[in-house]
C-alpha cells in the first residue's frame, strides 16, 4: 500500500504542480475562463471594499459643529497593517473559492517556458482573464456606488476612497511600474506557496503575510485598482453634491479622472505586475527547478 503524505509539498514538487496547473488554466474553455475571471474581479473588489472600510478608521472626520465625529487614533503603520490584513479576503476567495486572476496567472509562464503551453495560449488566457477581471471589478464598483457606503462613518468611507484613488492617479509612470513589480512579486509568491498546501488552512496561511505586506507597503495591484479608482470615479462623477461637501478634505481631487486612471495607473501598474510575477517569480523558479527537467 502506498504511503499517504500529509506534509506540504517541497519546492521542486511545487514547480511541477505549477506547471500542471498552468496547462489546465491555458486549456480552459473560453466561457468558463471568462466567468471565473469575472468572479475573481468581484472577489478582489470585496477585499478592496473591506480594506477601504478599515482604512477609514484611521482618519479623523470633523462634524459640522466642529467636533470630531469619527476617529480611532491609530498610527499610520497600524492602519496600513490592518488594511492589508483584511484585503487578504480577495485572494483567499480567488484561491479557495476557485477563480481566475490575471496577476496570479502570470505563473503560467512556468508551463510556457517548459514548452507545455504555447505563447498564443498564454496570451489568450491573459487577455480573457484581464478583461473578465475588469468587468467584475467595474460591476462591483458600480453596485457599491448605489449602496451609498461612501456616506458611512460621517463620510469617512467616501473621503478615504477618494484619497486612495487620487494618490493612485498621481504616480509617475516609472514609479507606478516599480510599485507594480513589487506588488505582483509578493502576490505570485503567495500563489506559489499555496502550491505546497495540502489543506484549505494551509492555503489561507500562505496567502496572509505576502498580501498583507504588499498592501501595507503601498504597492500597486492592477486588478484591485480597477475597483479602487473606478469606485472613486463613480462617486466623483455621479454624486456631485457629496463631492462638493467633502472636496476640501480630499487634496488634488482634480487629478482623479478616467484618463489618469488608465494612463497614470492601470497601464504602468499592469506592466509592472507582469514583470514582478512572470519574471521575478515564475521565470526564476522555472530556471531553478524545471530548466533541466526531463519529461
Amino acid at each position: 500500500m502506498s504511503e499517504i503524505r500529509i506534509d506540504s509539498l517541497l519546492p521542486a514538487e511545487m514547480a511541477t504542480r505549477a506547471e500542471y496547473l498552468g496547462v489546465r488554466k491555458a486549456e480552459m474553455p473560453t466561457f468558463t475562463m471568462l466567468m471565473l475571471s469575472i468572479l475573481a474581479g468581484a472577489f478582489i473588489s470585496l477585499g478592496a471594499i473591506f480594506a477601504t472600510t478599515v482604512a477609514a478608521g484611521g482618519m479623523s472626520v470633523t462634524a459640522a459643529d466642529g467636533s470630531v465625529a469619527f476617529s480611532t487614533g491609530l498610527p499610520y503603520g497600524m492602519t496600513r497593517l490592518l488594511t492589508g490584513l483584511v484585503f487578504c479576503l480577495g485572494l483567499i476567495l480567488v484561491v479557495v473559492g476557485g477563480a481566475e486572476l490575471f496577476t496570479g496567472n502570470n505563473m503560467i509562464v512556468m508551463a510556457w517556458a517548459s514548452g507545455k503551453v504555447t505563447g498564443r495560449a498564454l496570451m489568450r488566457n491573459w487577455a480573457i482573464v484581464y478583461f473578465g477581471n475588469f468587468i467584475g471589478s467595474i460591476a462591483t464598483a458600480a453596485m457599491m456606488f448605489f449602496t451609498r457606503q461612501h456616506t458611512f462613518g460621517a463620510d469617512a468611507v467616501g473621503i478615504t476612497a477618494l484619497r486612495i484613488a487620487v494618490a493612485k492617479c498621481d504616480f509617475g509612470f516609472a514609479q507606478a511600474i516599480a510599485l507594480g513589480v513589487l506588488c505582483n512579486a509578493l502576490v505570485c509568491l503567495a500563489v506559489w506557496m499555496t502550491y505546497s498546501a495540502r489543506t484549505t488552512l494551509d492555503k489561507i496561511a500562505a496567502i496572509i503575510f505576502p498580501i498583507t505586506a504588499f498592501v501595507a507597503a503601498g504597492f500597486e495591484h492592477s486588478i484591485a485598482n480597477m475597483y479602487f479608482i473606478a469606485y472613486a470615479l463613480f462617486v466623483k462623477d455621479f454624486d456631485p453634491a457629496y463631492v462638493a461637501k467633502v472636496a476640501e478634505k480630499v487634496p488634488r481631487l482634480e487629478v482623479l479622472t478616467w484618463k489618469a486612471f488608465f494612463i497614470n495607473n492601470l497601464i504602468p501598474v499592469t506592466i509592472g505586475n507582469i514583470i514582478g510575477g512572470a519574471v521575478l517569480v515564475a521565470a526564476i523558479y522555472w530556471v531553478v527547478f524545471l530548466r533541466n527537467k526531463k519529461d
